[in-house]
């Protein structure tokens, strides 16, 4: 199985190219931007030296549906999907903010909370709680957008002191991310699955809030397996979920977490297989289709036809 890592494209009319922790952004002209999803992997805010994959088809795939199904509630960037790895799509003037909600007290907010914090970017967190309990309503927990390095949680109240929104806009902005985020559940909840936790980013175009990026992946949600939950909460266990938390784990049982001078465990053919069908399994249950693997054995020449042919339609 081959992975793509990086890309170089030079496409007519492009006058940049960002690259991502795992994306590869093309600006083309004024207007459009081609946003392709590679197979690199990013955990801890730390790109890992190798890639899964068709992590990036399923990362596309599963974005390009959830854009689909929630365009009633917002209007999204997405013009096209070109390619099983590619959506090109409008450019935007993105938040400075993502803008996280929790369902469920696990992962970062469950760290935090196990270490004594009972306020999580200004969000008053109830007592004795336990891992993976669901909150009383689901709370939002907005970080800061870093280009580079890590992305850092901070307060309504200070984005909007900072001026990094203003507060009409992100009020809006928090209005539109819990319908995203019921649209989500009622969605996951059709396929036996429970959308714990996921993060979503806006910009402006044309004077309008557009949502940007991608919607509901494992790489910016987790899920639990809605069967046998409340079983498993009750014996404190671990749940069953479907989420990029899993890479986590693996590194953190292996003594990483991004920390300065720490080394990312060797990643065998086994534990990029492993994580590969792990993608797969989200996107089969999430879509409720079985995954079809894209052409494989020149993927770069696949994506830049694709590409092409997509830009000439425009």
């Amino acid at each position: 199985m081959k992975a793509l890592i990086r890309t170089q494209f030079q496409f007519p009319n492009q006058v940049s190219k960002y690259t991502g922790k795992v994306r590869d952004v093309y600006g083309i002209g004024s207007d459009y931007l081609i946003m392709v999803a590679t197979d690199r992997i990013s955990a801890f805010d730390v790109v890992l030296p190798k890639g899964i994959p068709f992590k990036g088809q399923v990362l596309n795939q599963i974005a390009s549906r959830f854009l689909d199904a929630t365009e009633d509630i917002i209007p999204n960037w997405k013009i096209a999907q070109a390619d099983p790895m590619v959506t090109i799509g409008w450019r935007c003037e993105p938040y400075k903010v993502e803008m996280v909600i929790r369902g469920y007290l696990t992962g970062h907010a469950w760290r935090e909370y196990k270490a004594g914090k009972r306020t999580l970017c200004g969000v008053p967190l109830p007592e004795g709680m336990l891992e993976n309990q669901p909150f009383p309503e689901p709370i939002i927990t907005p970080t800061t957008k870093a280009d580079e390095g890590h992305d850092e949680d901070i307060s309504k109240e200070e984005i909007i002191a900072r001026g990094i929104v203003p507060r009409e806009e992100y009020e809006q902005l928090e209005a539109y991310t819990r319908a995203l985020f019921r649209r989500g559940t009622e969605l996951a909840a059709k396929k036996g699955l429970i959308l714990v936790d996921t993060k979503y980013e806006f910009g402006r175009r044309d004077g309008k809030i557009i949502l940007m990026d991608e919607i509901h992946t494992p790489d910016s949600s987790r899920y639990f397996y809605a069967d046998g939950f409340e079983e498993r909460l009750a014996r404190g266990e671990h749940q069953k979920q479907l989420s990029k938390e899993f890479v986590r784990e693996w590194l953190m049982a292996n003594g990483f977490q991004g920390q300065s001078g720490q080394q990312v465990p060797e990643m065998t053919d086994a534990v990029i297989e492993g994580i590969t069908n792990r993608y797969i399994e989200l996107y089969e249950h999430i879509t409720g289709e079985p995954f079809q693997p894209a052409e494989s054995e020149d993927i770069e020449k696949r994506i830049e036809q694709n590409i092409k042919q997509c830009l000439e339609r425009l």
